[in-house]
């Protein structure tokens, strides 16, 4: 029995566990938000990341989903 290991299989390639396919159109509540993925494949999109480990996508171009980008930044720098 031989073994051949597969160099630059699918298996070496960093792979989401989660990607955006469909957005939520719903403005969330910035203070349940803890963390967030900027993603572009297969849509431009942020995943945002609730307290709760919830994990919803929304369009980028939306003005609270700056704000709330910002807002976990700034959580970020001060711990």
């Amino acid at each position: 029995l031989s073994v051949f290991p597969l160099l630059g299989s699918i298996g070496s390639q960093p792979m989401r566990k989660f990607s955006c396919v469909s957005l939520s159109t719903q403005k969330l509540n910035i203070r349940n938000l803890v963390s967030y993925e900027k993603q572009q494949v297969p849509v431009n999109a942020i995943m945002f990341i609730t307290t709760k480990g919830i994990k919803i996508c929304v369009s980028s171009d939306q003005k609270w989903v700056q704000a709330a980008i910002k807002k976990i930044d700034q959580k970020r720098t001060t711990k």
